[in-house]
């Protein structure tokens, strides 16, 4: 079976989260003020914080989500990594010293700084909010996807877990425990995967006998006979074999290109029953007697010149041999039976290496190789919205209120920036090493490099996974900070205007964190089976749409006014979510209907509102400018 809880991996899981509340503690009586709690006092050390940027920005989507597409789709998923990184590029050369020079808790500090308007205030708090709440589903999903091999647990028990021990954290001793957190987070996390990256390279490339050879039962029919797949025939494009026991009222489904080719099993099945209840290839899913789960898949079907296997490999060495490989893809596609059971088959696509490491083989990069335009513009609006988003995220834009001057916050953004770029370097071999490990699981990409480092040991295995699960504190940490900030700083402060002492803006922000918290863990539950990166591109299209414009225009344009940044802000964000819940990937993923029905061409916005936010605040701004005097330098 995939997922066996081991005793070691209960044990260093433990030891990572005693700790990390252990240090929230500790650190506790150093957060009693607002400046404290939601800056750290602005006394953080610029290394420190720029590891801790890195521990703050690699979340779950970076960990789990990029090394899952690359594990099932190849270059693909590293095209995430290149649109994370290109964002700091922005952020260090426009956003870094300017931010830190106008703000003092929030963005929307920096956004008010010389206007003092509650629209700007209340605008921005609703974006920091939205974007918080966007990103931090992804987070929750990763979260519940870890726990559940470690422990055992269910998604939603897995998701209760991650929540309760950020709540903590975040309660406890606001952004000073938040900062080593992320800070030990991002080191852990770089040391170890470098180190699964060197285990990746000695053991080489192998073929590997395939995990199951018998046919694979596809469903358990309610009356044998009954099947909406006839004799023979094409299903996906493919010929195949239908044989069914009319005694068991199993049906097994035979690719027969591919399984008279390689000797491939033809598929593996899972099917929910009207009951709800699941079968694994036919069989109850589960881990007892008489219960099965589906087998690990992903290998090496043949090396170039006929070899076995390649022995240790250098890191161009390893990506050329794999360029001249043939290598075991899955796909799937799900039947829906008349008795309201619904089987998803997933069958071997085996691929030739230099398909694998160029783009354009997922469904979210197709654009990148389809001849339709709105395919490719949804390609590029996703690009876009990588490259803008990162200086516009929240919870990564108040990081730069942890340091002491202008100057520590450019250095913090170099070393930020240094340690992403080598660990986003490594998610291409951790995604491929899984790709060719045999340990993948055909119904969960996020869990790609937790199995993997499971193919080189139970230790390996709790190690990585006790580090994803601190990746997801650590990010988690920073998103609920930011958004309880905004409720406690932005919106009860300066937009009600509720008069409260500084332990009073505190103990609001420690209540507010508890209730977006609790929403985060909600939403964990309901997203439970969306690949936590293209979730994260959604956050990064509302941050880059609500945000950016009005924070660049800010900074130099001098005509910005008050009202064009509060237009800017609510158009980019009202813009954005829109076109994104009337995708058609919400559609498919979200709402359960057919994505053609959708009423947006593609399914990624910040092609369209991005350029709409800079348009609506330059006419807003325009339209609003002071007479009789010079527009505000």
């Amino acid at each position: 079976m995939i997922y066996e809880p081991s005793l070691t991996a209960v044990i260093v899981f433990a030891g990572f989260v005693a700790v990390v509340l252990g240090l929230s503690f500790v650190l506790g009586a150093k957060a009693k003020s607002s400046q404290g709690y939601f800056a750290a006092h602005g006394q953080i050390h610029w290394f420190i914080n720029g590891v801790a940027f890195a521990g703050d920005y690699l979340s779950a989507a970076s960990f789990l989500g990029i090394c899952g597409m690359i594990a099932f789709y190849g270059y693909d998923g590293f095209l995430y990594s290149i649109g994370y990184l290109a964002g700091w590029v922005v952020a260090l050369f426009v956003i870094a010293e300017p931010l830190k020079r106008l703000g003092k808790f929030t963005f929307a500090d920096a956004l008010d700084n010389r206007f003092q308007s509650r629209g700007i205030k209340f605008s921005a708090a609703l974006s920091t909010l939205a974007v918080s709440l966007f990103y931090l589903i992804p987070q929750m999903v990763g979260a519940g996807t870890l726990v559940r091999p470690l422990l055992g647990f269910s998604h939603q028990a897995g998701v209760l877990t991650v929540g309760v021990v950020v709540i903590l954290i975040v309660v406890t001793a606001g952004m000073v425990s938040t900062t080593y957190v992320q800070f030990i987070k991002g080191a852990m996390l770089v040391a170890f995967c470098t180190l699964l990256t060197v285990m990746i390279l000695r053991r080489g490339l192998m073929t590997e006998p395939v995990a199951f050879t018998e046919p694979t039962q596809s469903r358990m029919l309610g009356a044998p006979g009954t099947s909406q797949l006839p004799e023979s025939g094409g299903w996906k494009g493919k010929p195949y074999v239908r044989v069914e026991n009319t005694a068991t009222g199993v049906v097994t489904v035979w690719h027969k290109d591919e399984s008279a080719r390689m000797g491939l099993a033809a598929t593996q099945t899972l099917t929910v029953l009207p009951d709800g209840k699941k079968l694994a290839n036919g069989l109850p899913q589960g881990k007892g007697e008489g219960q099965t789960d589906l087998a690990p898949v992903g290998r090496v079907l043949q090396l170039p010149d006929g070899r076995t296997q390649t022995g240790p490999l250098g890191p161009l060495s390893f990506l050329t041999t794999l360029q001249n490989s043939e290598i075991e893809l899955w796909g799937s596609d799900k039947i829906r039976d008349e008795d309201g059971s619904e089987t998803t088959v997933y069958y071997p696509k085996p691929t030739h290496g230099r398909d694998v490491l160029v783009s354009g083989a997922s469904p979210t990069f197709k654009g990148v190789r389809s001849p339709k335009l709105t395919d490719k513009l949804d390609f590029f609006s996703l690009m876009l919205s990588l490259f803008c988003g990162t200086a516009s995220l929240p919870h990564i834009l108040i990081r730069y209120y942890t340091v002491k001057d202008q100057t520590a916050a450019r250095r913090s953004t170099v070393v930020g920036i240094a340690v992403i770029g080598f660990f986003y370097v490594l998610t291409l071999y951790l995604g491929l090493g899984a790709m060719t490990g045999g340990a993948l699981d055909v119904t969960n990409s996020n869990m790609a490099a937790p199995l993997l480092a499971r193919t080189f040991g139970e230790l390996p295995f709790a190690v990585i996974s006790a580090v994803a699960f601190t990746t997801v504190l650590g990010t988690v940490s920073g998103l609920i900070l930011a958004a309880s900030g905004a409720v406690a700083h932005d919106l009860m402060d300066s937009v009600l205007g509720i008069k409260m002492t500084d332990h009073g803006k505190v103990r609001a922000g420690k209540t507010a964190a508890v209730i977006i918290g609790v929403a985060a863990m909600a939403l964990g539950i309901v997203f439970e089976k969306m690949n936590v990166t293209f979730l994260v591109g959604w956050a990064f299209n509302v941050a880059a749409s609500a945000n950016l414009p009005a924070l660049v225009m800010l900074l130099f344009w001098k005509k910005t006014t008050k009202e064009g940044i509060t237009a800017a802000i609510l158009v980019g964000m009202a813009s954005s979510l829109a076109w994104i819940l009337l995708s058609a990937q919400a559609y498919r993923d979200v709402y359960g209907l057919p994505p053609e029905n959708a009423p947006v061409p593609f399914s990624q916005p910040g092609l369209v509102t991005i350029p709409l936010g800079f348009l609506v605040l330059v006419v807003a701004s325009l339209l609003t400018q002071p007479k009789g005097q010079k527009a505000l330098d």
